[in-house]
């Protein structure tokens, strides 16, 4: 089902009316898609950042004059260390259109103790209908032992979708945990390790 968010759309361009609409607790974004020209927007900032939780949202923009326009959100620019959101750029898509997106990689399961599973990758990218797309990947790695491995190729993939993402990259593995490995070898090193000066005057 389709987020609905009522947007304005805006004339002031850069980075100084962008600065101004973030105090006002407005998001800017563009959009854009099928040759349109791209059209200047501003969205309520708090529904939005909810919304932008699923970066694969599906959105229903109610446009001035009472338009009403589908679209994705296609990036999601946020600041580097308070992690609002800065700025979105929208893609336009239409019922029946074939979209690329990124989905993330979920793992289900436990593996055979004392293996630990991963995630080698963290997003795959599919082809799905622009209406129905996907929240992740699930991958099972329940019971696996140590050395077991998923590679794209062999996700069982979500319904009506198809695989962009090279069929022999790693998705998933489950090994041993290498804690005491390294835990082994900085021991050893400290060992070995030649007194300084301060050391060897204390001695």
């Amino acid at each position: 089902m389709a987020e609905k968010l009522n947007v304005e759309q805006r004339e002031d361009f850069g980075k100084g009316a962008a600065r101004r609409l973030r105090v006002e607790g407005r998001v800017p974004a563009v959009l854009y898609g099928h040759g349109e020209a791209p059209i200047h927007l501003s969205l309520p900032g708090h529904e939005t950042a909810l919304i932008a939780r699923n970066p694969n949202a599906l959105l229903e923009l109610a446009l001035p004059e009472g338009k009403k326009q589908l679209a994705l959100i296609k990036e999601i620019q946020r600041h580097p260390l308070k992690r609002n959101l800065n700025h979105l750029d929208l893609i336009t898509v239409r019922k029946g259109e074939k979209v690329e997106v990124e989905i993330p990689v979920v793992l289900h399961g436990e593996p055979v103790a004392p293996a630990d599973a991963y995630v080698d990758l963290q997003h795959l990218t599919l082809l799905v209908d622009a209406l129905n797309v996907p929240e992740q990947v699930d991958v099972d790695v329940d019971g696996s032992e140590d050395g077991f491995q998923v590679f794209a190729g062999d996700v069982t993939l979500p319904e009506g979708t198809e695989l962009v993402t090279d069929v022999e990259i790693l998705v998933a593995s489950v090994a041993l945990p290498r804690v005491e490995e390294e835990t082994d070898e900085a021991e050893e090193a400290e060992e070995g390790a030649e007194p300084t000066e301060e050391s060897a005057e204390e001695e």
